[in-house]
């Protein structure tokens, strides 16, 4: 067999079980996210399972001063997030770990700053942002794994 008709194979590494695992939970964290926005925007009442004071626990946390940040809705700061940690897997490198990892840092600590809020400001519980607190908490420990590792 020639080189001319040799067939054209590519060298596409298989994905790893981390790489894996942070696109699952990057979709799942979309997914939460975009619900999320496209509430607040087509002006919706969010699905929740719990209850307060006879409101639903998500639209009591929804309808408050800390759901915006700078007039921008907190969901679509998480949607933002998880976008750029998936995107963040294409960049090969060093660069691309550290924004992946650094941009699930900050998620990490904002979820948490929100979810303190939720606890002890609000006293209210939305299950779709404690959803989001946890998905970016798995993310923050799955990218500072991938950052440390030194795996592209």
């Amino acid at each position: 067999m020639t080189a001319a008709s040799a067939p054209v194979t590519r060298s596409l590494a298989r994905p790893s079980g981390l790489t894996i695992a942070i696109v699952v939970l990057c979709l799942l964290g979309i997914a939460d996210a975009g619900y999320l926005v496209y509430v607040h925007y087509a002006k919706l009442t969010v699905l929740c399972v719990g209850g307060h004071g006879g409101q639903s626990s998500c639209g009591t946390v929804q309808s408050s001063s800390y759901a915006a940040l700078a007039g921008v809705p907190v969901a679509v700061l998480g949607l933002g997030g998880y976008v750029v940690i998936l995107v963040s897997l294409a960049l090969r490198g060093e660069v691309g770990r550290a924004v992946g990892f650094g941009v699930a840092l900050v998620g990490f600590g904002f979820s948490m700053y929100l979810t303190y809020r939720e606890l002890f400001t609000i006293h209210a519980i939305c299950e779709w942002c404690v959803g989001s607190a946890m998905l970016m908490t798995l993310l923050m420990v799955l990218m500072g794994v991938r950052f440390l590792r030194g795996a592209s």
